[in-house]
């Protein structure tokens, strides 16, 4: 007889007090801050159910802790200030070496990061423990009176008056703007809490600050109180009845202006004054964002309101900072209506962190290995925004050439998503950085791999249920896991249990993306395709064997673990297009598929070439091929494509004749189609005239995505050669004159950016032109002479959009080029430009000092490229003015990095990092480098 299973125990019924630790029912926070003086104090509440065993551990970072009290009365409390740590004067007395110096330097952080889990202030919450009868009779009396089961809920409240001491991290005061960081831990160093992402809370917020300054904090504000003091000061209400952890409470005061949404009450737009023209143009399009997520969950947003707040770049710690129902961004993301080449990234970042709050914030992860799980959800919900409101090539583009970089960088533990080794040895520190960002993509590409597994509805419905079971007042907790999202994957996927149980792990748990070398051959006989392909990984076995969920049987596993699922192999025949699911992604490493086609020879006629065409099948004028246009052997196949709709994050190499290639640019509407064929377009050995006239037949298709027609111009330049007649460069040349250039004058016309696409194709041009090379690697002489006549007759008049991207990319494309005897004559007219361009960029500053930007890191390349001719005193001399502090953030930093670019290149590291420290010190922005 099979035994009873037991039943699963519900986390949501579990009682939220346990015994053996603190747990913090509710907090309030009240400051008083003075902008003038960088002071901030006043105190925080919090209820507590305490442990069994009395003590409380709060965190607590450069404050400075003056009265602590439990229920009204005085307690005791210990306070260990985490910097006040003198070990490090005896390890770095040990340092002999740089290697020796990186060793110390790393531990050090380590340390420090080990320190920071650890609770520092410590309160007695409750009297001295009894005797052990006095305890044995006082548990039976509570036994008699809690017989219903549930433990007695020991609260209390708890407060503690502090004021900060050291405003230099988690909090900073800039000129008369003060604004918080969520940065790892840090939320403890402006209010004491539990800073843990287990603890989770509402709050009631209160900051008193100067009448003339505005607060927005997390939650909704309930009112606010202004003051009979001389002068007055104002008291701002919040108060936020979502739990969440302390992480995700924010705080910014400032002089700002305030800008409601036209279209929805809930959404508030906050900037500096000079910024406000910026703000009306860059926020117009949120609401939509903001009701399109709304409309694709079901669900209203979890927040009662959503603040976006815009700082100065040089305050801001990062881009981004989330908080419960607010976002800090830096103000240079704004715009206004003349520019145009902000506009997408912007929107893409507004609408990713809208998408936090929905994932990451309302929604967190139930333990570290599962925040993948939650940045992923949010990059697939910014997706779906990218796809409704920038179009679905935009989408697909940034997709591949995410997963491209995916791939390259997916080699060792560090991106193993859900691995328990690489979340505890990282600390956390695996969200940020250039592995955060591969991380991110790689999750969001996991998603949408199971989303065409099951279907974008059966997706969708996942997510709606995560959303609708948060928003469910009953449960306690609102966290998500691996695990959980596997389950729904089952029930409301569809998807398998067997598919998913080798999914997971191989996705999610370990390293590495399949690397595919494939290679066809037609069978002309047996009518079908011979399909070659060797399977690898981008991470060695060894590594996936130490990272996949740490407990690996290596007695059960091969050297090549596979992963599930059939990819698909796409075959686009004379007849017509049809896919073929069958290359299997495990078991043997090597696979010989066949592939019946469904065309045939004998029902088509060849089409003889037309009459003074070449052998190739293109003529002179460069016109399409026909429609029955065949590869060089005889065979009804047109092209062929390996897993055509990315249902695999894999590198894949594939082999098929050059012709197969140029129908596959031509024909294939898919921008992925494309732009793979492009790349390999552009790097076969052997270029043919009939490669680089596909190539600029597709520059010049206006229907075209504009991004992957950049890439043709690219691939043009990349192709223009002697062998080749420097057609790559003349297609170049004739296409952007036969857009911008008055036939009649033969001189570039007025600026006329209205199309947007042909704008961003166009802005392109010149810098294509310049990385062309002839065979000593120098810049053709029609190159240099062509950049230099853009430069020169740039007109802007009439225009209504401004050009300073435009320029900035032609200066920019000055330093691709690459001077020769022939060119070096124009050189002086070059920077005689350049220094004009200079002297009008700090006159009228262009937009977040773009041009300014773009000029010093051309000047930089050229001093660096022509450094036996230009001495390195000149060089500095020119950029050294702009690191002076009264020029914008930007500049100075530009300039700073292109000085160290130049203290390394002729003295070495140890003098480049001299200056680095030295720059560092000197740097007043909270952000610096």
């Amino acid at each position: 007889m099979a035994k009873p299973r037991k039943p699963k125990t519900d986390d949501n019924t579990k009682p939220e007090n346990s015994n053996s630790r603190a747990v913090v029912r509710h907090q309030k926070l009240c400051l008083s801050i003075d902008i003038d003086k960088r002071r901030i104090y006043g105190y925080t509440e919090l209820e507590i159910a305490v442990p069994d065993i009395g003590i409380v551990g709060l965190h607590a970072e450069n404050l400075v802790i003056e009265s602590v009290s439990v229920d009204g009365e005085p307690t005791e409390f210990e306070f260990y200030p985490h910097h006040q740590h003198t070990e490090s004067e005896k390890r770095w007395s040990s340092v002999l070496s740089a290697s020796s110096a990186a060793d110390v330097a790393s531990s050090m952080y380590v340390s420090a990061l080990e320190r920071e889990l650890v609770p520092n202030l410590l309160i007695m919450c409750c009297k001295p423990e009894k005797s052990a009868s006095e305890q044995q009779g006082q548990q039976s009396l509570e036994n008699g009176l809690h017989s219903s089961g549930e433990p007695k809920q020991n609260v209390k409240l708890v407060r503690v008056d502090y004021w900060v001491e050291r405003a230099e991290t988690g909090i900073h005061f800039e000129d008369n703007v003060l604004h918080t960081d969520n940065q790892i831990r840090r939320a403890r160093c402006w209010f004491p809490c539990m800073d843990d992402t287990s603890q989770c809370c509402c709050y009631d917020l209160e900051f008193t600050v100067a009448h003339n300054l505005v607060a927005v904090s997390t939650g909704s504000l309930l009112y606010q109180v202004l003051s009979k003091d001389d002068p007055p000061r104002k008291t701002y209400v919040y108060k936020l009845n979502v739990p969440v952890t302390a992480r995700w409470i924010q705080l910014a005061v400032a002089p700002f202006e305030v800008l409601p949404d036209r279209h929805s009450g809930l959404l508030s737009y906050l900037c500096l004054p000079a910024n406000l023209p910026k703000l009306w143009n860059t926020v117009g399009f949120f609401h939509s964002a903001f009701s399109h997520y709304e409309d694709y969950l079901s669900a209203s947003f979890p927040f009662g309101s959503y603040k976006q707040v815009f700082i100065a770049p040089e305050m801001a710690i990062s881009s981004l900072t989330l908080g419960a129902s607010m976002s800090i961004f830096s103000s240079q993301i704004l715009f206004d209506e003349k520019v145009i080449d902000q506009t997408i990234d912007t929107r893409i970042k507004l609408a990713y962190a809208l998408a936090r709050q929905w994932f990451g914030v309302f929604i967190s992860p139930e333990a570290p290995n599962d925040e993948w799980l939650l940045d992923g959800l949010a990059g697939f919900l910014t997706d779906s925004f990218v796809k409704r409101f920038l179009g679905n090539n935009e989408a697909r583009y940034r997709r591949y050439k995410a997963n491209c970089a995916v791939c390259k960088a997916d080699d060792s533990g560090a991106t193993a998503l859900s691995s328990s080794a690489s979340c505890k040895d990282l600390y956390g520190t695996q969200c940020i950085g250039l592995y955060g960002k591969i991380r991110s993509w790689k999750s969001v590409a996991i998603l949408q791999m199971l989303e065409k597994q099951m279907g974008p509805e059966s997706f969708r419905k996942i997510l709606q249920t995560i959303v609708f079971r948060a928003q469910d007042t009953t449960r306690s907790l609102r966290t998500l896991s691996t695990k959980e999202f596997r389950h729904f994957a089952n029930k409301v996927g569809n998807l398998e249990r067997p598919f998913l149980k080798e999914f997971f792990p191989r996705w999610v748990g370990s390293c590495g993306c399949p690397v595919l070398r494939a290679g066809l051959s037609y069978n002309k006989r047996k009518n079908l395709v011979e399909l070659a392909v060797l399977r690898g990984c981008t991470a060695a076995p060894d590594t996936n064997t130490m990272v996949l969920n740490g407990n690996i049987d290596s007695e059960n596993r091969e050297v090549d673990i596979g992963w599930p699922g059939m990819m698909s192999i796409r075959v686009h025949e004379l007849d017509g297009m049809y896919d073929h699911p069958i290359l299997p992604m495990a078991g043997e490493t090597w696979q010989l598929l066949e592939i019946q086609c469904h065309s045939k020879l004998a029902a088509r006629r060849f089409q003889k070439p037309k009459k003074g065409s070449k052998p190739d099948g293109s003529d002179d004028n460069g016109d399409v091929p026909a429609v029955d246009m065949r590869s060089n052997t005889e065979s009804p196949l047109l092209w062929l494509r390996v897993d055509p709709e990315l249902e695999y994050l894999a590198e894949i190499h594939f082999n098929q004749p050059a012709q197969m290639w140029i129908n596959q640019l031509e024909r294939d509407k898919d921008v992925v189609a494309q732009a793979q064929a492009i790349a390999t377009l552009e790097a076969l050995p052997q270029l043919s005239f009939s490669v680089v006239n596909a190539l600029n037949n597709f520059l010049s298709d206006s229907k075209a995505f504009w991004r992957v027609r950049i890439e043709a111009a690219f691939a043009l330049a990349n192709t223009a050669s002697e062998e080749t007649d420097w057609a790559g460069l003349l297609h170049l040349v004739k296409f952007y004159k036969s857009r911008r250039f008055d036939a009649n004058i033969g001189l570039p016309k007025p600026n006329d950016f209205h199309d947007f696409p042909e704008y961003f194709v166009l802005e392109a041009i010149p810098h294509a032109i310049a990385m062309v090379r002839a065979a000593d690697k120098k810049s053709p002489r029609e190159a240099v002479e062509f950049v230099l006549q853009l430069l020169k007759y740039n007109d802007n008049n009439g225009n209504p959009y401004s050009d300073v991207f435009w320029l900035a990319a032609l200066v920019q494309s000055v330093g691709e080029l690459e001077f020769g005897q022939q060119s070096i004559l124009f050189l002086s007219s070059l920077l005689k430009r350049i220094d004009r361009l200079l002297q009008f960029d700090r006159l009228m500053p262009s937009y977040n000092g773009i041009l300014t930007i773009s000029c010093i890191r051309t000047l930089t390349q050229i001093g660096l490229k022509l450094s036996g001719f230009i001495p390195l005193d000149r060089v500095i001399e020119l950029v050294k003015p702009f690191r002076d502090f009264q020029a914008i953030w930007q500049v100075r930093i530009e300039a700073s990095r292109a000085l160290l670019g130049l203290e390394f290149h002729f003295k070495g590291i140890d003098a480049a990092l001299s200056l680095f420290i030295k720059y560092v010190e000197e740097e007043p922005s909270i952000r610096g480098f």
